[in-house]
């Protein structure tokens, strides 16, 4: 139950980075899908040059795949520069430069799902005062993706990856998303449900659909151990999606896994190609 009746789309900031940016449209759509999200692709560019936004967004069109969710500017990822939304100083001033530039981008492709990272703590500033700047900056966040009529989320990391941020638990980012939309009355902060991440954290996983699938806003997904496929690791995927749909859940689940040693399209066995294509 839980894939047939899911809609499935490809990260290709973690699939398909074999091959260069532009290239990556092209084999999603060859795999079979229809739907791809994105990293903030440029990792020292909050506010790249107008060419090479047109360019991602010609390949996007060109490939006929459909933008579903962007992030929003937070540094290398994976890596060190996680502080987008919680370090004062350059990286709070590149995080805000980015949000309209990224808000319009993916608006102009039709995408209104926009993921902000939190970020990482750091030596020398109290976390108070790094909380208080990223709900700041969050708020900020949230109010030009309302402009677009979009959705603003809010990810939990897990903490043996990510000791540094303090965003490791689902009530954590819950709390979090409560919090922006009480500053913005809004009401358009939602959860990033990733599966993997939480699992890495020992959540009780059917406990968090259960309590948060109202509040979710996407899902993604990577088995564990090892971030691989599903089938790769432990965790029952048909289970819990079905249990999201059950649920209420009617939104896109993100494949946020990594390959393996072959090529990115070899590892997609373990979803029937018809069930690729958005529906």
């Amino acid at each position: 139950m839980g894939f047939t009746d899911t809609r499935f789309n490809v990260n290709l900031s973690i699939l398909f980075t074999e091959l260069a940016l532009l290239e990556r449209p092209a084999a999603a759509r060859a795999a079979g899908f229809t739907a791809v999200e994105l990293w903030w692709p440029w990792v020292d560019a909050p506010t790249p040059d107008r060419c090479e936004l047109d360019a991602l967004a010609g390949a996007l069109r060109d490939a006929g795949t459909q933008l579903t969710g962007l992030n929003f500017y937070a540094g290398r990822l994976p890596g060190p520069d996680r502080g987008a939304l919680s370090v004062p100083g350059e990286e709070s001033a590149r995080f805000r430069a980015n949000v309209p530039v990224a808000v319009e981008f993916a608006a102009s492709l039709g995408c209104t799902s926009f993921n902000a990272l939190y970020g990482n703590r750091v030596e020398g500033v109290s976390a108070a005062e790094q909380d208080a700047l990223a709900l700041t900056n969050l708020t900020f966040a949230a109010r030009e993706v309302a402009q677009v009529e979009g959705t603003l989320l809010i990810e939990a990391l897990n903490a043996p990856e990510s000791p540094q941020c303090p965003i490791v638990s689902a009530p954590k980012a819950i709390e979090v998303v409560d919090a922006v939309n009480a500053a913005t009355g809004v009401d358009n902060a939602r959860f990033l449900m990733d599966l993997y991440h939480l699992s890495m954290n020992g959540e009780d996983l059917a406990e968090v659909i259960d309590r948060y699938t109202d509040k979710t806003g996407h899902v993604q997904i990577a088995d564990n151990p090892g971030r691989g496929a599903p089938g790769t690791g432990h965790l029952d995927f048909d289970a819990l999606l079905g249990q999201l749909k059950n649920n209420g859940y009617d939104g896109w689940v993100g494949l946020e896994y990594k390959p393996g040693q072959g090529p990115s399209a070899e590892s997609f066995a373990w979803l029937p190609a018809p069930l690729r294509a958005a529906c």
